[in-house]
């Protein structure tokens, strides 16, 4: 194996999607994965079907929200952390952290922070100053790190079909895309921007108005890689043949390929 592929993919239920995950990690064959949103609790994660696929997994569930997990072929990722240090809110499960193939692990699920103004809106922006604290020391870690998963924050205009209809929404208010600079003035990589700077790139197209049929997305699942792995950075892309499929999750599996 010359290059490893690392993908991020908000399953939105991981027990009523469980075959299309299966589907895809046999047909894609990524070597580690971040998934949110698995809405299931510790005691019902699907193991023994991942297993089966080849693949280990920690995971961080909650029961009917959240919930995060970290796969890996051929191998059992090594935990390093369940939960964001001095989260605001330890009862929601958002973030985890593992060393999976030469490579530490952090996967996440930021809050939506929908509708705002509110108390929503001000979770997600605690969480996010929790993980720009965070992300630093994993910055300056010396090994090379992925922060991978949904951060519910559109960059740019760039990232979303048309932002007239998303004025009041959450993901892309200047506080939100004020939060991911920071993140990105650190000197993490936005890996997909960073292959693709001036292709329209989506990850996520929403259940209504036929946005998927229309192509009517935003890019907000994104892998960020500190400065040790982002010089291995080769290939990108997002497998939309899973946005298809019956009873898709509204987002598409996001992944990068990096020289090992």
């Amino acid at each position: 194996m010359s290059q490893l592929k690392i993908a991020t993919f908000n399953i939105n239920g991981i027990r009523s999607r469980l075959p299309a995950l299966l589907e895809w990690l046999k047909r894609e064959a990524p070597d580690i994965v971040c998934l949110q949103e698995l809405k299931a609790g510790d005691d019902v994660f699907p193991i023994d079907d991942i297993r089966d696929a080849g693949y280990g997994a920690i995971w961080h569930g909650q029961k009917s929200w959240n919930g995060v997990a970290i796969l890996a072929k051929d191998m059992d990722p090594l935990p390093i952390r369940r939960g964001l240090p001095d989260d605001p809110d330890t009862s929601q499960s958002r973030y985890i952290e593992a060393a999976a193939h030469g490579i530490v692990v952090g996967g996440l699920y930021l809050p939506n922070g929908n509708p705002q103004p509110g108390p929503k809106f001000d979770y997600k922006l605690a969480w996010f100053e929790q993980l720009i604290k965070h992300a630093q020391g994993l910055f300056d870690c010396g090994h090379p790190v992925v922060l991978a998963g949904d951060y519910n924050v559109i960059p740019t205009d760039f990232d979303i079909y048309n932002t007239r209809s998303w004025k009041k929404d959450a993901l892309l208010q200047p506080e939100s895309r004020e939060c991911y600079q920071r993140l990105l003035d650190q000197g993490w990589v936005d890996s997909l921007r960073h292959l693709y700077p001036d292709e329209r790139i989506y990850t996520f197209w929403d259940y209504f108005r036929q946005h998927w049929p229309k192509n009517s997305g935003m890019r907000i699942d994104h892998l960020l890689l500190n400065a040790e792995l982002a010089p291995r950075l080769r290939a990108g892309g997002v497998d939309r043949w899973v946005r298809d499929l019956p009873k898709a999750s509204d987002h598409a599996p996001t992944w990068i390929e990096i020289d090992l």
